[in-house]
């Protein structure tokens, strides 16, 4: 349940990091430049300051990625486990410690037999 909700939010920040990423500006350009040009009046936010707004945006919002991120691996529900799904399943189907490996393969090699020729005097 509460892995759910910190993924939501996750979902929900990485949406308005790209968005917030997306409109900085870039080489003297961007939204800044326009937003502030298009403002009626002008002086109440010039492109320097959207420009920090969206800077600090961006900070904000990717430590929370970072933050929310680290503890969604700690909120993971995982009942008990004591091994990877992997060590689980092993080879076959059947776990790992079972397997015999001192047994010889079913399996053709995939390595070519060569004959061995005797030269007989």
């Amino acid at each position: 349940m509460l892995y759910g909700i910190i993924i939501s939010f996750i979902t929900l920040i990485c949406i308005l990091l790209i968005i917030v990423v997306l409109l900085q500006p870039g080489q003297k350009e961007g939204l800044s430049g326009g937003l502030a040009a298009g403002m009626a009046g002008g002086a109440s936010m010039g492109a320097r300051r959207t420009a920090d707004l969206l800077s600090k945006t961006t900070t904000i919002l990717a430590t929370l990625f970072l933050a929310l991120s680290v503890l969604a691996n700690f909120a993971i529900d995982r009942s008990g486990a004591t091994q990877s799904t992997i060590q689980q399943s092993g080879f076959g189907g059947e776990p790992i410690e079972q397997m015999d490996f001192t047994a010889p393969s079913q399996t053709e090699s995939a390595v070519p037999q060569q004959e061995s020729f005797q030269i007989e005097d």
